[in-house]
């Protein structure tokens, strides 16, 4: 397939009916679903070439801001040490490596470094590599670990001799990745994934030195609205099965010494109610949303009695202030909460003698508990970052309630200093009256009256909240007179459960009219002026992007849409695609005609039109296993044949990676530096 500037890759248009509620849909390009078929892939290699070809002229620049990005990090680096089971685990990166060196040292810091995986070694020879997980059986000797070589999350599971350096066979193939050792030191528990839909679906137990065929299914989860995990509780005393769906949760325990027994139900699954365990002592403590806490409560049960008829309130449930997590100390319990959009840590003490919270100044701020393994600390460990603020990992004392700094990100470069940028918390009105609120950052000398270039960035699914964050890579934006914004719209969780209520299902719409309604907002008030407006979304923010060019093209200069979820009638019709079935309570089911009218009504492929649309790069990987190359690829295919205007539409497919990118501590770079040069070059900016 030749292509030239002028002449943009065109895909054949192959028409197929599809029918359902006596609806009739015609899709041109159904066709490009077939992975294999080498018409899809010249297809994919011509729309690749088109934007290499009109992005030519930016090669030079995209190299200076991948290197420029790349000289901010830190090559040679360190994480936090922490301590487990008796050994201090070290990742670390040396300088020219793109993947980590995982390693540890017995008993104290000063002791001789055990290397458990050079990653760089490896990955050698692999276009792409991730390990997915490392469990360490509990007397120290062997390592169950997981690599995935496709970028399809579908994990290889090996096992490691950390005296003798053997690893062992069998493989265990189509894994999620995740193991959990029993206390035997030989039986461990894994988790399956159906070979098509890749749902999570069944937990199998496997012992050392037997075949994989020989492995015992433990657990199916055979309800596909649901997928199903396994993991060990802090106090290694239970292993747990868990089964969740977007709104239902239910668990299995069993005693970590008794592998070869059953696993009992914690508390039967009910219908909107979700729950979460942990154990400490005799008790296990459960958040959930039962009896009505949509913003979660916190209760205890005895490890003895787990059914819901015996859970007792320990933290009621409270209308403004959603409960996260937990943490669990000997003295101590902190609760991650969220209230008006904001991060706090609570300490409470057992005795009842303290309550309080962790004190933090900025309204742009992200702050999390980290790696807290041991019940017998007297030591929170927690991350705190701001649009501003580069990430530091904090010990705090409970007993002095003093901090201390383990490790400041450091971002290298002469020019970077933390005071010569400022972050703000505005918020926009929307249609119906809403708040919403938006995170903005930029350099304080180049932030203009006039307004100046501004990328607002979206998500608003599942729940999930982008909260403001600090990245050393977006200082290429802010440094040549970008504003960044986070529109934190209705359908994640930032301002509590009913802002996530509020945008999904038949109430869907709220995110993308809150997106837009934000959009507007920073041109009124001066933040930025029509023609410098950017918008960017990924996934389920691919999605975002996909309805708003729709529905107010005019409010955007240029748009990218990384991995966008934008078929989304086709693909949530068809439970043979990953991920589909478990979606329903997000998107709705389409075999219902309601939903079905509602999600075609917005769907971005369904009502692209005969209008201008703004400059658009889409991003996507062949072996995508989230969002299906396929969605994109069609997507743009349409807007080629219909849209009526002359402004860029690049498809850049990665045919190495999948949902997450490519692999490699700096690889990634390489993509960032292309969406970066596509928003740059739109606004003249070269150097």
């Amino acid at each position: 397939m030749k292509i030239n500037s002028n002449q943009p890759p065109k895909a054949k248009k192959i028409p197929k009916a599809l029918e359902i509620h006596g609806d009739v849909r015609v899709d041109d390009y159904y066709w490009l679903n077939e992975r294999d078929n080498q018409d899809v892939l010249d297809y994919l290699k011509a729309e690749n070439d088109y934007t290499e070809l009109n992005l030519a002229h930016t090669k030079t620049f995209q190299e200076k801001l991948f290197n420029e990005m790349k000289s901010r990090i830190k090559e040679d680096d360190t994480s936090v040490p922490y301590k487990l089971n008796g050994y201090w685990y070290i990742t670390r990166f040396e300088k020219g490596k793109d993947y980590p060196i995982y390693t540890r040292k017995k008993e104290t810091l000063e002791a001789d470094e055990e290397l458990l995986f050079d990653c760089n070694e490896m990955a050698k020879g692999l276009s792409y590599f991730k390990l997915g997980s490392i469990s360490v059986s509990p007397d120290n000797t062997l390592a169950a670990f997981s690599i995935d070589e496709v970028s399809r999350r579908q994990y290889v599971i090996k096992v490691k001799n950390l005296v003798t350096g053997e690893v062992y066979e069998p493989q265990i193939k189509n894994t999620t990745g995740s193991v959990s050792w029993a206390n035997d030191n030989k039986t461990l528990f894994y988790t399956k994934r159906d070979e098509k839909t890749l749902r999570a679906h069944k937990i199998f137990r496997h012992e050392l030195h037997t075949d994989a065929s020989q492995d015992v299914e433990v657990y199916h989860e055979e309800d596909d609205t649901f997928n199903t995990f396994v993991y060990k509780t802090k106090s290694r005393k239970y292993l747990v099965i868990g089964s969740s769906s977007t709104l239902t949760s239910e668990y299995r325990i069993l005693n970590a010494n008794t592998p070869q027994e059953n696993f009992k139900v914690f508390n039967k699954r009910e219908r909107g109610v979700e729950y979460a365990i942990a154990h400490y002592n005799d008790s296990f403590y459960i958040i959930t949303n039962g009896d009505g806490a949509s913003n979660f409560k916190l209760q205890k049960t005895s490890e003895n009695t787990t059914s819901k008829a015996y859970w007792q309130d320990l933290i009621p449930h409270r209308k403004d202030v959603l409960l996260e997590d937990i943490e669990i100390f000997k003295d101590y319990l902190v609760l991650s909460e969220r209230s008006n959009g904001l991060n706090k840590l609570r300490i409470l003490s057992w005795d009842g003698a303290e309550d309080y919270y962790i004190p933090f100044e900025s309204e742009t701020y992200t702050a999390y508990t980290g790696n807290n393994p041991d019940f017998d600390s007297d030591v929170l460990r927690y991350s705190y970052n701001a649009l501003t603020t580069p990430t530091s990992i904090i010990d705090y004392n409970f007993k002095t309630k003093t901090k201390t700094i383990k490790k400041e990100q450091v971002v290298l470069g002469t020019n970077f200093n933390k005071d010569n940028y400022a972050s703000e918390r505005i918020w926009a009105t929307a249609r119906d009256g809403k708040q919403i609120p938006i995170s903005l950052v930029y350099k304080k000398d180049l932030k203009s009256p006039e307004g100046n270039p501004l990328l607002l960035y979206g998500y608003g699914s599942y729940g999930s909240t982008i909260d403001p964050y600090f990245s050393s890579i977006r200082l290429s934006l802010l440094d040549r007179g970008f504003i960044f914004a986070i529109a934190h719209v209705r359908g994640g969780e930032y301002l509590g459960r009913d802002w996530y209520e509020q945008g999904k299902l038949l109430q869907k719409k709220n995110t993308f009219s809150d997106f837009i309604d934000c959009s507007k907002h920073v041109i009124s008030k001066g933040y930025t002026t029509k023609g410098h407006l950017y918008a960017y979304g990924g996934s389920a923010g691919g999605l975002l992007m996909g309805v708003v060019i729709n529905e107010n093209p005019e409010l955007y200069n240029g748009v990218i849409a990384a991995v966008p979820f934008v078929d989304v009638v086709t693909t949530m019709l068809d439970e043979s695609i990953p991920l589909t079935t478990g979606e329903f309570d997000e998107w709705g089911n389409p075999k219902e005609k309601t939903y079905y009218e509602y999600m075609k009504s917005y769907s971005p492929y369904e009502n692209v039109t005969a209008q201008k649309y703004p400059n658009l790069l889409v991003t996507t990987g062949l072996h995508d296993s989230q969002v299906q190359y396929w969605e994109p690829a069609k997507w743009v295919a349409k807007l080629r044949e219909l849209k009526s205007d002359t402004n860029l539409l690049l498809l850049h497919t990665d045919m190495d990676s999948g949902h997450g990118g490519a692999s490699g501590r700096f690889e990634s770079l390489k993509e960032v530096a292309l969406e970066y040069v596509f928003l740059l070059d739109l606004e003249g900016i070269s150097v």
